[in-house]
């Protein structure tokens, strides 16, 4: 996969069956930022909300979660999250980064209870912030390895 430009903008999905988190981020300023959540059911999210959000964002790559166990095995959440990725690249001809996302529901929670979450994550998810983590450790890594 060829490496971002320094200015590109890049959506990044937390993907789960019943909300998938989204967030935006810029390759110029290695910066991310949370989006609403998006619901889904059983892992379908709305198409036409994702429509709006490539047509508003106009990303140059997407980046999606991918969940594995601790010791790096896959499980049916890391199939469901793959056929999710490439979905996104067949409908929108997007190109589709996979990033392990291991821990970063965990950090999410500790982060949104940092700033007050009472712990009810069905009505205030936190998959956005869990989809800025991973763009943030995408882009990070990415830096690293330049």
């Amino acid at each position: 996969m060829p490496e971002p430009r320094s200015e590109e903008t890049i959506l990044a999905f937390d993907f789960g069956t019943r909300s998938i988190g989204v967030a935006v981020g810029q390759t110029l300023t290695q910066s991310a930022s949370e989006l609403p959540t998006l619901k889904a059911k059983d892992g379908i999210p709305d198409w036409q909300q994702l429509e709006q959000l490539f047509s508003d964002w106009r990303p140059n790559l997407v980046v999606v979660g991918l969940p594995v166990n601790m010791d790096g095995s896959e499980m049916e959440m890391t199939r469901r999250a793959r056929k999710f990725g490439n979905r996104l690249n067949g409908r929108f001809n997007q190109t589709v980064a996979f990033f392990d996302e291991r821990l970063t529901t965990r950090a999410a929670k500790e982060e949104a209870a940092a700033h007050g979450h009472r712990g009810n994550y069905r009505a205030k998810p936190v998959d956005s912030i869990a989809a800025r983590l991973i763009l943030e450790g995408w882009m990070s890594e990415r830096a690293s390895n330049s």
